[in-house]
């Protein structure tokens, strides 16, 4: 099956700050991506929000704890409660991480990496069917930063992705951010991970901020896309086309109209790389 190329613009994520902002209307934005652990419950104010934005504005659900590459067993009421929510809102596309976050019934609250094997693959493969059965639909799986590499690790993580999407007919959330931290933290080319991910498996970008502390970079979601990640965004937009864009903002956030602005200076490195035209 093909992956559904959807040009959705460029987005910000749905902040509970700027709740208010979405039930009274009118945000001049192109499209929402919301944390999907955030809008479990049936309803309350976070979903009269994402209800809200839904009306006005496509909408994604990206997850943080389905935990893929797990052990303990998928959790049959998060799934169950995933396919609910994805019925009332009808999201563009949903989303989780290449990682695992969970160990005999307890949840780290983090996204930690895996060893990019064979074993691991086949693992994360099974898994990832699993979800897309029970949704009844493609998921997108995101990259993350990483701080450690796995002394088993045998493939690139742009390889273990690329075969993933191939075995599942999954697709690749690709952050931009995360590609740069960890080439950063790893010393790859972050243009060779580019180049290793299919270009028809990618249903959107993540740009993001991070925290430069020297010889670690830390994914921090809490200020501003910095040079570097723009430059590499627009590698990524010369190579995968005018993909959808998300900026992830998730501490110390800003305004609303300064998220926005952000937004908008995604729109016009995209239009930059394409005028550039070329292959990176």
């Amino acid at each position: 099956m093909s992956l559904p190329q959807l040009a959705l613009g460029h987005g910000v994520g749905l902040r509970h700050t700027h709740y208010g902002a979405y039930l009274e209307g009118g945000v001049k934005v192109d499209w929402l991506e919301a944390t999907t652990e955030n809008f479990m419950a049936q309803g309350g104010r976070p979903m009269s929000a994402l209800e809200a934005a839904r009306r006005d504005h496509p909408v994604a659900l990206h997850g943080v704890s389905l935990s893929l590459g797990g052990l303990d067993p998928l959790s049959p009421e998060l799934l169950g409660t995933l396919k609910t929510l994805g019925a009332r809102i009808e999201p563009v596309w949903v989303s989780d991480h290449l990682c695992w976050g969970t160990w005999r019934g307890r949840y780290a609250h983090d996204l930690l990496p895996l060893p990019f094997t064979e074993e691991a693959l086949a693992h994360v493969a099974g898994r990832v069917a699993q979800v897309q059965e029970a949704l009844g639909r493609q998921i997108l799986v995101e990259n993350v930063s990483s701080y450690v590499q796995l002394a088993d690790s045998a493939l690139t993580e742009w390889a273990f992705l690329a075969e993933l999407c191939r075995r599942t007919d999954c697709g690749v959330l690709l952050d931009v951010n995360n590609v740069f931290v960890s080439a950063h933290n790893h010393g790859f080319d972050a243009r060779d991970f580019l180049a290793g991910i299919p270009v028809d498996r990618v249903g959107y970008f993540h740009l993001a901020g991070h925290q430069d502390h020297g010889a670690v970079l830390l994914d921090t979601h809490d200020g501003p896309v910095c040079d570097g990640v723009w430059a590499l965004y627009e590698d990524a937009v010369r190579r995968f086309g005018a993909v959808s864009t998300l900026i992830e903002w998730d501490a110390e956030i800003p305004a609303l109209p300064r998220l926005l602005e952000e937004a908008e200076a995604s729109r016009e490195a995209s239009l930059r790389a394409n005028a550039a035209g070329g292959t990176p």
